[in-house]
């Protein structure tokens, strides 16, 4: 049979085979001793060893289409980041930072601000005027309300999705609408694995409908963009380029030069002062990285 890792804990894959079912596999020693380790996401062969208890073992993973690092996911096709635009108030430095992880693992993202239905037309197109440019799809919901939902439901549908944010932002009422039934597999497997169903401890994949999936995380509050040279961080600012143009040396950071496109740019407003500022922080976090 074969399905897909929707979860693993303790040596244990509960693999979802597409329809309805989850089974509760242990991977087969090969894979140890070949070094490889499945991840949720996987696509993968089993042979179910009891079909009433639905228990079975991890026989073969299929080819991986990619794998993240943090986090630990396979087989991704984008991600969905979520802020609130307001309560809590949104960290714009750490959505900032979260985009650059995501561009390092060349995976597209959707910015979702939740809670839309306490600001006004006025708060939406401010947020969405900072990311414009950002080569992210930018959108505004809230499941209070009902509103936003529809496209939400069209940006996820046939995709693998990795749902990410900061803790309090609504995501697990977003996993709801997205899966009505996912509290009740969600308890399925937490009777399984002996884990309360309130918080998400580890990366967990949830069947939505055909070929769509996503994949809830943990709340983070902090992330350390690592792995990149300071001089290279404007490369993970698409909106920088089309100003780079500007810029009278060649290999411009953008920081001190005094004749620079970039912070033309960002005087006149075309490019959005928080993200420039935040662009500041991790360039001298990077650089100051390098003297110890």
């Amino acid at each position: 049979m074969q399905g897909k890792i929707v979860k693993g804990i303790a040596g244990f894959y509960y693999v979802h085979d597409g329809i309805g079912s989850v089974y509760e596999c242990r991977a087969k020693g090969v894979f140890r001793n070949r070094k490889e380790k499945p991840l949720v996401g996987d696509d993968v062969e089993i042979t179910v060893l009891d079909g009433e208890s639905k228990t079975g073992s991890v026989d073969r993973i299929l080819p991986r289409k990619n794998s993240l690092i943090r986090p630990a996911v396979a087989n991704v096709d984008q991600a969905l980041v979520v802020f609130a635009v307001t309560d809590p108030e949104p960290n714009l430095n750490l959505l900032d930072r979260f985009l650059i992880m995501m561009r390092m693992q060349k995976v597209p993202v959707i910015i979702a601000f939740s809670k839309a239905d306490l600001t006004d037309p006025e708060g939406e197109e401010r947020l969405r005027r900072i990311y414009e440019y950002t080569g992210c799809t930018v959108c505004f919901f809230s499941t209070r309300k009902q509103q936003g939902l529809d496209r939400l439901d069209g940006l996820l549908a046939g995709k693998t999705t990795v749902l990410a944010g900061p803790s309090g932002v609504g995501k697990s009422s977003l996993t709801n609408h997205l899966q009505p039934e996912a509290a009740m597999e969600i308890g399925e497997l937490s009777r399984k694995i002996s884990r309360g169903k309130n918080t998400t401890r580890h990366s967990e994949l949830f069947f939505v409908k055909d070929g769509t999936f996503v994949c809830d995380t943990p709340g983070f509050s902090s992330i350390y963009v690592d792995g990149i040279e300071a001089r290279d961080l404007q490369a993970y600012y698409p909106e920088f380029a089309e100003h780079e143009d500007g810029c009278r040396f060649l290999g411009c950071v953008h920081v001190g030069e005094r004749e620079c496109g970039v912070k033309d740019a960002v005087a006149a407003g075309t490019i959005a002062a928080s993200r420039y500022e935040n662009y500041l922080l991790i360039y001298e976090e990077l650089k100051n990285k390098r003297r110890y």
